[in-house]
């Protein structure tokens, strides 16, 4: 069996108890010491061994009782990297001194210091992977939206809705079809039967303007005026917006000012390219997104009499779920019985309403409603057209 003591240098002392009793036939060897039996305190021993740190003072293991050894274990092996250990022989022990290899001190501050040293194994190489995308010469056209959409509309991936109608609506005063830019002529409003305006462009007409309630004043009377007038930028009519400079003469389309570079001010004035100062200006305008509630004052009692005493009508007149079909009429001798102190029943009076059904309570339904002549006096009639039921026809002599 084999001692080993380890020290705080990273040496170590390998001691044999063979070695010493060959040692101790020798003349000179030191004489052993008497066994002690086990009760007894064990003597002391002391030898002296010499490494590069100080001497140590060893004493004897205690000698116990034999007993059944463990199976030995395996032999230790010392890695390559050591040196060949110095033995130097002496009369009384063997000594052995391994040194380690002094290890690798990285400088304060380098680049190395705080990498882990790498291995390398013999017989095996470290190769990086790298990948490369080679891209073919000649030009490469992405494809654009529109053949994106046939493709996927051949393979059938997408639900896509219906397309939305084009809008038809032209403003008066621009002439642009459909509802503009936010931050531009903005959304159309209804001006008369099929007669709609921007936002933005009867806004900012010289003779429009706004009250509290959000409402736009004189609209009609800047249309009128611009009919006769033409735009400095298009050459077009309908140009209501006019430079604020006394004595100019230049006017435009609001879409035609934006691109003229005119420079429009917080109290609704405006300067064409020839009078506006240079550089910016404190009141100076830029954006002219409008999220307030504005509409266009008008005469509706008029619009209504007008739309009536048309004799075909090419448009349909509707009033919230109300689509008006016929006026109906009334005679002279009709006069005393189909009238109330609110209203006129006209006779021939047709009128369509969606409502909810009195069938499904989630559903709604048509109900048709009209004004007939029974006895002299009027018949109201209310038929009920419902997807997947006969029509059910209900009549009574009073409008409730």
């Amino acid at each position: 069996m084999k001692d080993i003591v380890f020290c705080s240098n990273n040496c170590f002392v390998l001691y044999s108890a063979a070695v010493q009793a060959k040692n101790s036939e020798n003349k000179e060897s030191v004489p052993s010491l008497p066994q002690s039996p086990m009760k007894d305190r064990p003597a002391k021993a002391f030898h002296q061994y010499s490494n590069n740190i100080s001497t140590l003072d060893v004493h004897c293991l205690p000698q116990l009782q034999d007993k059944a050894s463990p199976p030995s274990s395996p032999p230790i092996l010392f890695p390559p990297a050591f040196e060949a250990a110095k033995v130097e022989a002496k009369p009384d022990e063997l000594k052995v001194t391994v040194k380690l290899k002094p290890r690798l001190k990285a400088i304060h501050g380098s680049l190395d210091d705080c990498r882990p040293p790498s291995k390398k194994w013999k017989g095996m190489k470290w190769k990086k992977w790298s990948i490369q995308i080679v891209i073919p010469k000649g030009s490469f056209k992405p494809p654009c939206e529109e053949e994106i959409d046939e493709f996927l509309k051949k393979l059938g991936t997408t639900l896509k809705p219906d397309p939305v109608p084009k809008d038809y609506r032209k403003c008066c005063f621009c002439h642009e079809e459909g509802d503009g830019l936010t931050d531009g002529p903005a959304r159309l409003l209804n001006l008369d039967l099929d007669l709609w305006v921007h936002l933005n462009c009867a806004l900012w007409s010289t003779e429009v303007y706004e009250t509290q309630a959000g409402a736009l004043i004189n609209v009609e009377l800047a249309l009128r005026r611009g009919l006769q007038m033409k735009c400095m930028f298009c050459h077009k009519m309908g140009a209501t917006s006019g430079c604020h400079r006394l004595r100019c003469t230049n006017i435009y389309h609001f879409t035609c000012a934006i691109k003229a570079q005119c420079m429009f001010f917080k109290d609704k004035t405006m300067l064409c390219p020839m009078h506006k100062p240079k550089g910016t200006h404190e009141q100076e305008l830029s954006y002219f997104a409008v999220f307030r509630r504005v509409y266009v004052q008008r005469d509706e009692v008029r619009q209504i009499a007008s739309i009536v005493q048309r004799g075909e009508r090419d448009h349909t007149f509707r009033v919230g779920s109300l689509i008006f079909h016929a006026v109906g009429q009334l005679l002279p001798q009709q006069m005393q019985a189909f009238h109330s102190s609110k209203a006129l029943f006209p006779v021939g009076y047709e009128a369509s309403r969606l409502y909810w059904s009195m069938r499904y309570a989630n559903r709604r339904c048509r109900y048709l409603c009209s004004i007939e002549e029974k006895d002299g006096h009027p018949l109201f009639v209310i038929k009920v057209v419902e997807q997947g039921h006969e029509d059910l026809v209900l009549t009574d002599t009073t409008p409730k």
